[in-house]
């Protein structure tokens, strides 16, 4: 009897290997207390699952900042996690719905208040070598936009030093 031939894929048969260059992954999640920790959990099995074992230690903590910080900040009901592989560094992207002031003053204390909040996040960027920042946001629905480029060898040695 001859075999069937059919269009669509086995389910077990995954043709994409599962490779750092792979990665690229969004999240929308409730603005709520649980939130950082959901986005922790699964930031850890999609790095994981991209061999990315030893980038972990860090991300988990960059990750669960600025998810609480946008948690925080946000007068929306969710927040938006954007994460990317690329030029051998993690990038991560936090999205809230917190509107940037227009007034200088009060924008400056707010800028204030959230580098304040996120010294942890600096501390933990620092020690990696990395990047980070925030300002306004384009998308998705305007708000505020903060980002961490986190570089695998930082990312390793911070691992390491842990």
């Amino acid at each position: 009897m001859p075999e069937a031939v059919s269009a669509c894929p086995h389910p077990l048969d995954i043709r994409t290997p599962r490779v750092p260059e792979n990665l690229a992954y969004s999240l929308t999640l409730p603005a709520a207390l649980a939130s950082p920790a959901v986005a922790r959990s699964a930031a850890r099995t999609i790095l994981e699952a991209h061999g990315l074992y030893d980038v972990t230690a860090a991300a988990i903590q960059v990750i669960g900042e600025l998810a609480a910080s946008a948690c925080l900040f946000t007068p929306s009901d969710s927040v938006y996690l954007s994460l990317r592989y690329r030029d051998d560094a993690l990038r991560i992207s936090l999205y809230d719905g917190h509107p940037r002031h227009t007034h200088r003053r009060l924008a400056a204390a707010c800028d204030g208040r959230r580098r304040s909040l996120l010294m942890l996040l600096a501390c933990v960027m620092h020690a990696c070598d990395g990047e980070w920042g925030f300002g306004a946001a384009r998308e998705p629905g305007d708000g505020t936009r903060m980002w961490a480029v986190l570089p695998r060898a930082g990312a390793r040695a911070y691992g390491r030093a842990a």
